[in-house]
């Protein structure tokens, strides 16, 4: 009965190994080459603006790239949730934080359903897609409903959105999605 039991043994551990070796090649396919902090994947011009429709302030931003993709404006506070179709799913204004990404184009790395932020306040849908400095830059939606910006004193990343904002945007961004950073 040992020499059995050995054999089960044996084979379920050969099996084990051979759904990690599995999973781990499966993973592979979607592990970026660098793990290191993400940056913008193709920087744009820091010096330019993106042209705004001066009619229409909500209008998306021309140069913001094409297909389905977030777009971030600085300048504006303002975010844009855009289908494979370049058609606008949903805009809405931001408070951004005391760090802002660098113009560029990024993809989001990673989410968490509630969280407390770095300035102690108890955030969800939480977005990230940047880091800087050792800074992680995402989206989030205080779970209050305040969306009064981050603590200014502290040096954050945080860009905060309303909770409605917070549900279509956790909906829309999953890992791997496009994220245009503009001014």
């Amino acid at each position: 009965m040992v020499r059995s039991s050995s054999g089960i043994v044996a084979g379920l551990t050969a099996a084990a190994l051979a759904v990690i070796g599995f999973l781990t090649y499966q993973a592979s396919a979607y592990a970026p080459d660098d793990l290191s902090s993400p940056r913008a994947t193709e920087s744009a011009p820091a010096a330019e603006k993106a042209p705004r429709d001066r009619n229409h302030p909500t209008a998306l931003p021309t140069g913001s790239g094409t297909g389905e993709r977030v777009v971030y404006s600085l300048d504006d506070d303002r975010v844009w949730l855009v289908d494979d179709g370049d058609r606008v799913r949903l805009t809405f204004q931001v408070s951004p934080g005391k760090v802002d990404p660098l113009p560029g184009r990024y993809v989001v790395t990673s989410r968490s359903g509630t969280i407390v932020g770095s300035d102690g306040v108890a955030v969800e849908h939480v977005v990230r897609f940047a880091d800087l400095d050792g800074i992680a830059i995402g989206f989030s939606a205080a779970v209050d409903g305040s969306t009064t910006p981050p603590d200014p004193t502290k040096k954050l990343g945080g860009i905060r959105h309303s909770r409605a904002a917070g549900t279509a945007m956790w909906s829309f961004a999953t890992i791997g999605k496009r994220v245009t950073v503009v001014n």
